[in-house]
Formats: structure tokens, sequence, C-alpha cells
């Protein structure tokens, strides 16, 4: 086919300069989102090689020409000397050699920056090659468009780099190259006379379209995200631990300044356990919330401290005689090395078993954090069994507890660290703890209150469609008054935050839940298994004379603690309105099949199911609805746009076809596209007359070969095997024509 190439007008000048300047857009984040220098140099190679397309520059000597362009600028970058003393040459070949036997061998992290920088350019020639053969040969430049498009808002989204500027740029650019495009394809295709649509008819309507269009877009006050930010979903795919156990999804972390957004699941496990009954295992707490988040503020006069396996642990979670306990015991046997210990509260006593004989243990006194140490360095081991005492909370002695108990100038520093908000927690939080506690009496009253609030008022257990908090905005206050959706760490903040903000010190602990129940063994144990997925925070509030006691407020889980009535003596677990509420008598019967227990996935009936979808669809309606217009949108593109798309679609269905049938199949389909293209066949013209026109049209004879053959099927018959297979070809070459 031959090249018509438009007349070097304004308008084809433009369209140079704006593929400059899509280019340029590719560029400009290099300089800040890396150590890449010499952003001139690379502009000035991609200029002048688009220049050598406007102007019509022989391929030969315009490749030579780049070649000295781009070996002059490797030298200015990386060499010294007299670029003509040509004594660099060498070095270059070297580096050259020894860079490709890196990319051989996959060790991409010793490529040096000349090879980096050769490769640059090489990459750079072709990008101004694909564009100067759409430009000329194809009269299209959608892709290279949307590419662009694509490129900059996924730099603006995961890294520093603002793209708000770009975006206007790329597309009032891209918009004109199209318009411009439009014009040449029209004008090739005779559906407008040139003389009625010159250049500049057409320019000056098509820039007062792009440019209002822009500026109505820039202008025009924007609606905020309908959709969670899609970075913490993606980021949690490369969670570090922090534990030296490399890349996690989801699971334990260290790092929790920043909470919200999505996860996903794991079901790697982390390490199983045998019970005497269920309870959450504990790693560490954290005390200062900064309103997005969690963080350790360490006291120069609390230094860690060391035990060994023969010793009680150094932690008192209750106050002597203020609570009943039961002496119980679990073994751990990890899965993952982990350095740090997991282990029940009221833990006191860790036994490592044979063959760690000059094992330590570490006990950061802030977090409550134990390390192990075995041969004195941290490092993992296990299996190891753990010694604790079972609590059994007097609701009496909670009830008595409160904040004329913390008298003392020691006591007053534990409770100002403990009710710690951030100076900045809007107002409405504290009001809100303040009006749902306001008729109860004692702290027990109200942190069972808060407790029960997050167990109804609509909150929503969910693990996707979850939030992330603005920079103005509280991580808590978000929950609370916009989404009321999320998973265990906005539960649980948001109680820890509300018992602190009403006086109750409070702490908000990380751990996990007791995890899936296998099996029990012969003696009676109880086997679980404890993943990725079973990482969870909850909440343990102090009371005065009696200790830490644990509350959980995320839908759907318990966290079995015993309250024991002293008036009846009998003893009772939190309830939190939830199906798998455990009875009074739950640490003497068989555990819940591993069916029904899913840590940090809650258990739901088909009643809650229907409740919760019904309540999404009301509170989401608007963006469904957004969502299905946003839908119907594109299907009409994509119909309006079917002559561009179509023709490959049918060279797929056709081009294994090997039966002669296909080709009358195959032609009609041709015949189609052509009219959908603008050759429309005339009334009373023949086939052979109208495959003559197209011919004309393109410049070919693919048409009339075809239609001779698929008269020939037609009229006589499959009098040849391979009648399809001999005319495929051109079919093909029509097909691609039709859709140019």
């Amino acid at each position: 086919m031959k090249i018509v190439k438009p007349k070097k007008d304004a308008a084809y000048f433009l369209l140079f300069v704006f593929s400059f300047l899509l280019l340029w857009e590719w560029l400009r984040p290099l300089k800040e989102l890396t150590d890449t220098g010499h952003i001139s140099i690379f502009l000035s190679f991609v200029f002048v090689s688009l220049m050598m397309t406007y102007f019509n520059m022989p391929a030969i000597p315009g490749a030579l020409i780049k070649i000295i362009i781009i070996l002059y600028s490797v030298h200015t970058m990386f060499f010294d000397g007299s670029f003509f003393s040509f004594k660099w040459v060498s070095g270059l070949f070297t580096e050259v050699i020894s860079n490709a036997n890196f990319i051989v061998n996959a060790n991409w992290t010793e490529i040096s920056n000349e090879f980096r920088t050769l490769l640059f350019f090489i990459l750079l020639w072709l990008l101004t090659y694909l564009i100067s053969y759409w430009l000329i040969n194809r009269k299209q430049i959608f892709v290279f468009f949307f590419m662009t498009l694509v490129y900059i808002t996924v730099l603006d989204t995961f890294t520093p780099y603002n793209a708000d500027a770009a975006i206007v740029r790329t597309v009032f650019a891209g918009f004109f190259m199209l318009g411009l495009l439009s014009y040449y394809r029209m004008g090739l295709k005779e559906l407008a006379k040139k003389n009625l649509y010159s250049a500049k008819k057409w320019m000056i309507p098509l820039a007062a379209m792009v440019v209002l269009s822009v500026g109505i877009g820039y202008a025009a006050p924007k609606a905020g995200p309908i959709w969670p930010d899609p970075v913490p979903f993606i980021t949690s795919y490369n969670q570090d631990s922090g534990e030296g156990s490399g890349v996690q999804k989801v699971g334990y972390g260290t790092d929790d300044s920043a909470l919200g957004g999505p996860f996903i699941g794991d079901d790697t496990v982390v390490f199983s356990t045998e019970a005497d009954g269920r309870h959450y295992w504990r790693i560490e707490t954290k005390d200062v919330y900064t309103g997005k988040g969690w963080i350790t503020e360490k006291s120069d006069t609390s230094m860690p401290v060391e035990f060994r396996p023969e010793q009680p642990v150094p932690m008192q979670p209750f106050e002597p005689g203020g609570v009943k306990t039961e002496e119980r015991t679990s073994t751990v046997t990890p899965k993952i090395g982990y350095p740090h210990l997991v282990y029940p509260l009221g833990v006191k006593q860790v036994d490592a078993g044979a063959g760690y004989s000059s094992l330590q243990f570490m006990l950061d006194l802030e977090t409550e954090k134990i390390t192990s140490l075995p041969d004195g360095q941290s490092g993992s081991f296990g299996p190891y069994s753990l010694t604790f005492d079972y609590p059994v909370y007097s609701v009496d002695k909670l009830k008595e507890a409160g904040k004329e108990d913390m008298a003392g100038e020691q006591n007053a520093a534990f409770l100002e660290k403990y009710t710690q908000v951030p100076e900045g927690l809007p107002e409405r939080v504290v009001n809100l703890a303040e009006e749902i506690t306001k008729d109860k009496q004692t702290w027990l009253e109200k942190a069972q209150a808060i407790e029960a609030y997050f167990h109804s008022n609509n909150f929503v257990y969910d693990q996707t469609n979850v939030a992330v908090p603005a920079d103005d905005q509280d991580y808590v206050d978000q929950f609370l008054f916009e989404t009321q959706r999320g998973y265990c760490d906005n539960f649980s903040t948001s109680m820890v935050v509300m018992m602190r903000s009403v006086g109750i010190p409070t702490r908000w602990v990380k751990g996990y839940t007791e995890g899936d129940y296998l099996d029990t063994t012969d003696d009676g144990r109880r086997h679980y298994e404890v993943t990725n997925n079973n990482a969870h925070s909850w909440v343990e509030g102090y009371f005065p004379g009696v200790g830490w006691v644990p509350f959980e407020p995320t839908q759907g889980f318990s966290n079995n603690v015993q309250f024991e009535n002293n008036t009846n003596n009998t003893p009772s677990t939190t309830v939190d309105n939830q199906e798998d509420v455990t009875a009074p008598e739950a640490s003497k019967k068989p555990d819940i099949p591993k069916e029904q227990v899913q840590a940090d996935k809650p258990a739901a009936s088909v009643s809650n199911s229907l409740k919760n979808a019904g309540a999404f669809l009301t509170d989401h309606f608007g963006k469904i609805l957004q969502t299905v217009l946003v839908l119907a949108v594109f299907l009409a593109i994509m119909y309006r746009l079917r002559g561009n798309w179509l023709p490959a679609f049918y060279i797929l269905l056709y081009k294994g076809k090997k039966q002669n049938k296909y080709l009358e199949k195959a032609y009609i389909v041709l015949l189609k596209q052509l009219r959908t293209y603008g050759l429309k066949r005339e009334d009373g013209q023949t086939l052979r007359d109208y495959a003559s026109y197209v011919d004309s049209f393109f410049a070919t004879s693919d048409m009339r070969r075809l239609t001779a053959k698929y008269e020939e099927y037609l009229y006589r018959g499959e009098r040849e095997e391979d009648m399809w297979q001999d005319v495929k070809k051109h079919w093909e070459n029509m097909i691609r024509k039709s859709g140019a």
C-alpha cells in the first residue's frame, strides 16, 4: 500500500510538537523519582529524532546521525578527554560486553550507568520511531496517548510525583492530536472535500473545543473518591513484618503508625498449638494514639528485662488477690521463624525444652513483647510450652474499681499514659463516648456500654471496602461518623480512644485469635492451627485492684473472658450479641469446628448477611448507579468505535479456520466492515465493480482477487480444496485496512 503523507502545513507540524510534549511527560518524573541526570540531553535527542521524521530524512543517514548523537552524549556524561580521540571507545566496548554478560546471567543490579544510558537512548529511539509510524502510516495516536495517561496516573498514585499539571497537559495535547489525525483520515477517505475542510477551518474550532473542555474539567468542582485507596491493598503484598520473616501479605507487623485501607487474606500457617482451652495470643501492646495509628513511646528509664526459662516471666497483669485464676498450659510449635513469642494473658513461665541450655528471653516493659535470645543472639526457637494463669474476673471487684483508687504520683503518671489522646482529636468523638456512658456509674459499665455500641448502630465488618483517612482526618473519627465499616483495627482503636475519653486507662493489644480448631488429642487437649488470617487486635482496660481486663468490640468475635458474679458464684462470659457467644461452661465443652471458627473472619447468619447486603445497597446506591452509568458509557464508546477493534477480532476468529465454508462468512463480514468504514456499495453495483472501487481507494488488488475467488465458490461450489487458504491473506489485508 502506498503511504500518503500529509502535507507539511501548520497542522502537520503541530502533530510533531504535541508528540514531543507527550514524550516529555515520560521524562519529567525521572528527575524527581530517580537519580537520572542530563534530562535535557535526552529531550534534545527526542526532538532531533522527531524533526528528522518531519523533514523526511532517509533512514540510513538518519540512523548514523542518531548513533553519533548517542555516542557523543555517552562520552559527555561518563568519559574524559576529546570525543574525536576515540580512546574512550574501547572502554565503552568493554562496558557493553561485560554488561551483556550481566544481562544473560540476570545480574540486573550489576549493570553500569553507562550501559543503562545506552539502553535508555535505544528505548527513546524506538519510541520516536513508533510515534512517527502512528502519525504517518496509521494516522492514529490513541494507544500512545492512553499509555501516557496510565503512566503518569500510576506514578501519581504510588509515588511522591504530583501529576495534576501533567494530566492536564497530556489531555490537552492528546485531544488535539486525535482531532488533527481525524482530519487527515477524513481527507484520505474522501468523506469530506479538502477544499471545504481546510486545516485552518478545522483547527480553530478544534482548539476552542479542547481548550474549553480541558478548562471546564480543571476548574469544575470534583467529588471525592468513591473507592478506597488501592495503595494499601497492593502494598499489603509486600509488607515486611520487621521481624526477619521476609515478605508477608496480611499478618503480624510492627508498623501501626498509619492504619486503614483494605487487605488481602493469607492462609500461611504461623504456628500450631495444643491448649487446655480457647484464648487469644498476645505479642505486644501500644500506648500512643496519633490520630492515624499507634506508636510506642519509649522511656529513657525503661530498659528491657532479661530472664531465663526457669525464671518467672517478669510481668504482672493482675493485682495480687484481685483475680481468681486457674493454672493452664499451652504448647506452641512455630511454623515461621519469628524471634518473638506468642503467649496468653497471665503468662508465668516459658519452658523451652531440651537443647536450649543458653537460651534467654528479653521483655520490653513498654510493649510487653518477649523476644527469644538463643545463644545470646535474637532468633527463633521452638516448640515451647507456656504456663499461665487463666483469669476469672469478679464483677463486684470490677464495679468497685475507679479513678479514686488511682491516687498518688505514680498512679497519676500511669493514668496520664493510658488515657492519652491526641490534641487534635475531634470533639465529637469525646461527645459520643460521654453520651454512650452518661447513665453508667462504674468503669465496668462504661466499658461494656462502649463495647456493646459497636455491636449495633449499623457497624459492618469488612476487610476490602475500608477507607483510609485523609491527611486532615482522624482515623477513629472517620470510622465512627463516616464509614462505620472496617475490621479489627478500626473497632479496637475506636474503643480504646473512647474509653480513654471517659477517663478509663486502656491500651491497644496485638496478636492472634485462638486459630482454627483441628481436633482433640488423646489427653483431651485441643489442637489449633493459627494462620496470618488470624492476626487480630483488641482492647485491654485497667481496673485498680484487679488488673488488665480484655474487651472485644469487633463484630463477630468473642475473646472468651470469664466474669464471676459473687452473688451466685456463677461464671459468665463477655456478651457481644453475636451467635458465637461462649456459654458459661464453654471452657469444658468441645471447641467449635474449624468450619465455624475463622479468626478475623466473623461468623454471620443468613439474616445478618441479608441485612448487611440491604444496608450495603442502601448506603452505596449512588456509587452503584455511577458504576452502571460508567459501564454503559464505556459499552457505548466501544460500540461507536467498533470499526477500530472489530477487524482484529475477526482476524482472530477466522485466521485458524481452514474449511472453504468460511470464505463466504469472512467475505460478508468484510463487506459489513467496509460499509462501516465509509465505502458503501451502491444499489445495483456488482461485486466486481465494488471490488475495483475499493482497490482503487486503497491502491491494492486484494479485493478483486478475493471477490473472484468468492464468486467462484458461490457459483461453482468447492472445486478446489484450498480456496479459503489461497485468499486468506488478501482477506486479512483488506480487513486490516477497513479498521485503519
